[in-house]
């Protein structure tokens, strides 16, 4: 237990309800790391507050370095996509293509369910891609962040990704530290197994199709909708988006808007990343398979464990960071390379464009840095092992997984990581599961219910990494895209409880209770839309609004 005690919540919760209420994120964070320095050193705590602030830059042996480098060339690429006229083309073809929110809001959907290699660079790929028809067709940029920011961890940890990688680590430390009598399962075994108990992944997917395929609002996000519907104004009167491309980096250069200027550098980016991370997870399996004697050919290993382990274990070896840093770099080299090659602009120009780009990216930059920042907070006080042992193992099987899942759901969102909540909470689960049941049964159930839990949690906290990349790359502001978010990760989470209860006293399998699941989505968005529709005297459907344009004709 925490030596700190209930203390230990303080930070991350002082940080999340101030960024709530005063919609200022960076001085919320600041304020919550400091408020965690006084409480671990009992004074003033500056100097300490400042050791947490830049120890969160240079952890992890380097991989926040890696992601702030490839967030800052991620900037550049957009800023020389835009510059060369890309977006313009983009917009230009998908005019004459997607004329409808909804061909929009499914296309967005369909994208982020196909970028599922990894969350940072799904939301910048998507989100870069769909902002400005988006723009065009009035569909909210709150709207837009929500369907780009539950397509990347959902899809992403259930794909094969770098959070599968991770999580194939998870189980398989959390097994080496059991003291079993018999055999254990392998952790890609437990993994497949905890899929369909991932439930809240699953169904966030599915509801954002349902969201998108039916046009129905509710909540904040029904307010937003009509507002951009009828207004034209796609963010409120005075938010602060912390992307703003039209501003930052003036108008595109108009003389050849083509599709290959913003493709061919998107391309590349997938290209490199994916070739990066398995060639450096091959280099390393290879010389694994060396020390342990084992064939070290991928069609031998093949044989004898199936292709898709093999996959499976060279994507978990392989460095996701690195290669995303060289896959970002290749796209902006790509995008310079096209601009000079067609005479838009010349060297210099190029240059500057990057440094904009930089400058582009400094306030998701600085949230990302103060958000690791809390999570270190957090860490050091114990606050996730404070709340996941503050439940005790005293617990009926029943509901096991549901307690795990509220756990995880509570610590990812005071600390603001999924990542860091799968950490700390899969150990436990694991050791607590083996020790009530004395057999492995349940594993799959319980790794499924931690990444529900964590996954939920980050989607509903200000303070997590991929909100605020998802709340970047779609030029929204980051507390209105969490505010709207809510209501519709809360309903998905509270059908999420449902199926766990059908399992945990009904023993009801996934095979039947998640179909139960989209149904009862289907049901609850239709009913929710029409009640809170009717509170307010308006249509559900944000679309069929008049337009101001239309009022005026």
């Amino acid at each position: 237990m925490s030596e700190f005690g209930a203390l230990s919540l303080l930070p991350p919760l002082l940080a999340i309800l101030l960024a709530i209420v005063t919609r200022r994120p960076m001085l919320s964070l600041f304020v919550g790391i400091w408020s965690g320095a006084i409480i671990y050193t009992e004074s003033l705590g500056i100097g300490q507050t400042f050791d947490w602030i830049v120890g969160a830059i240079i952890a992890d042996d380097g991989f926040h370095v890696q992601i702030l480098l490839f967030t800052l060339l991620l900037g550049s690429g957009v800023a020389l996509i835009w510059r060369l006229g890309g977006a313009t083309a983009v917009r230009q073809w998908a005019t004459a293509r997607l004329e409808t929110q909804r061909n929009v809001g499914l296309t967005t959907w369909g994208l982020g369910m196909l970028m599922f290699f990894d969350d940072y660079a799904n939301t910048a790929i998507v989100g870069s891609t769909m902002r400005e028809i988006s723009d065009q067709l009035r569909i909210s940029r709150e709207k837009l962040s929500y369907i780009v920011d539950s397509t990347a961890a959902p899809v992403a940890t259930i794909g094969l990704s770098s959070w599968v990688a991770f999580q194939l680590s998870l189980i398989a430390d959390a097994y080496d530290g059991l003291d079993t009598a018999g055999e254990t399962p392998s952790a890609f075994e437990t993994f497949v197994g905890s899929i369909p108990y991932n439930t809240y992944a699953l169904l966030a997917i599915v509801m954002v199709g349902i969201i998108v395929y039916t046009g129905r609002d509710y909540g904040e996000m029904l307010t937003a909708e009509r507002r951009s519907r009828s207004t034209g104004k796609v963010s409120r009167e005075d938010a602060q988006p912390l992307q703003e491309v039209e501003k930052d980096l003036g108008e595109p250069i108009d003389e050849k808007p083509m599709l290959r200027t913003f493709f061919a550098p998107v391309v590349v980016l997938i290209a490199v990343t994916l070739a990066g991370a398995f060639q450096t997870g091959h280099e390393e399996w290879v010389a694994e398979q060396a020390e342990e004697g084992a064939p070290t050919t991928l069609s031998e290993a093949a044989n004898e464990t199936g292709l898709v382990q093999v996959l499976v274990d060279i994507v978990g070896l392989g460095d996701f960071a690195g290669a995303l840093v060289w896959g970002s770099f290749a796209m902006v080299a790509t995008a310079i390379a096209i601009g000079i090659g067609y005479g838009l602009f010349d060297l210099g120009d190029s240059v500057e464009t990057v440094l904009d780009g930089f400058s582009l990216m400094l306030t998701a930059v600085t949230i990302l840095v103060l958000a690791w920042g809390i999570s270190d907070v957090a860490e050091a006080l114990g606050t996730g092992e404070f709340v996941a042992l503050a439940v005790g193992d005293f617990l009926p099987i029943e509901i096991l997984p549901l307690v795990i899942l509220f756990v995880a759901a509570f610590v990812a969102f005071t600390m603001g990581s999924s990542w860091a909540t799968m950490g700390i909470i899969t150990p436990i689960a694991i050791s607590v599961a083996y020790e009530l049941t004395g057999s492995f049964e349940l594993m799959p159930v319980v790794v499924g219910a931690v990444f529900s839990g964590a996954i939920f949690g980050d989607h509903t906290s200000p303070i997590s990494d991929t909100s605020v990349l998802s709340s970047t790359f779609t030029g929204a502001d980051l507390i209105d895209h969490v505010r709207t978010q809510f209501y519709y990760a809360g309903t998905v989470m509270a059908v999420v409880v449902f199926c766990y209860l059908l399992y945990g006293f009904g023993n009801v399998p996934p095979i039947v209770f998640l179909p139960l699941g989209v149904l009862l989505l289907v049901g609850l968005v239709y009913g929710l839309s029409e009640l809170d529709a009717r509170r307010r005297g308006v249509d559900p459907v944000a679309s069929s609004a008049p337009a101001a344009d239309d009022e005026s004709e």
